[in-house]
């Protein structure tokens, strides 16, 4: 019975380990410095945005009706007046790779962040509620932020889900 008790706790320890590992989020951190980005995860209300908090990858990547809203979104946040118009770079830096000014943006995660939380290189924040103090509704929703990502990696050879 003592055996019987013993092993049936483990188990239920086991499986609370396994779950709370398969329900972890990502956790992001700022390009400026490193430190903890927190970002609300009721933020994350698609599907895709729901896929990329737990795992970190665009589903977007490759797909044509979100690469076209990613391409109008970075569009009408002027990204393109830095970044040009095919945000291969003009006055800011490329963002197509293969080369990145800041090497996590490689990964599709790390491109998250750089643009969320902002750069030390002058690019200020685009994150909801990050982008214009006085306006908690004014800036990019982590569904709009993973479709302009996947529109920059349609235009390089890099698609940061690797």
């Amino acid at each position: 019975m003592l055996v019987r008790k013993v092993f049936m706790s483990s188990l239920l320890v086991s499986l609370m380990a396994i779950a709370s590992l398969a329900s972890a989020d990502q956790s992001f951190v700022k390009t400026t410095d490193g430190s903890a980005l927190k970002i609300d995860s009721g933020l994350f209300d698609t599907p895709a945005a729901k896929e990329f908090l737990a795992t970190g990858k665009n589903s977007y990547v490759g797909n044509a009706e979100a690469v076209a809203k990613g391409k109008k979104i970075f569009g009408m946040y002027s990204c393109t007046q830095c970044h040009g118009p095919e945000a291969k770079g003009q006055v800011g830096p490329g963002l197509v790779g293969p080369t990145f000014r800041y090497t996590k943006d490689a990964t599709n995660k790390g491109m998250f962040e750089t643009v969320w939380a902002g750069t030390n290189g002058g690019m200020g924040a685009k994150g909801i509620g990050l982008m214009d103090a006085t306006d908690p509704k004014n800036g990019v929703t982590p569904d709009e932020l993973l479709k302009v990502i996947a529109w920059i990696r349609s235009n390089g050879t890099v698609n940061g889900n690797e």
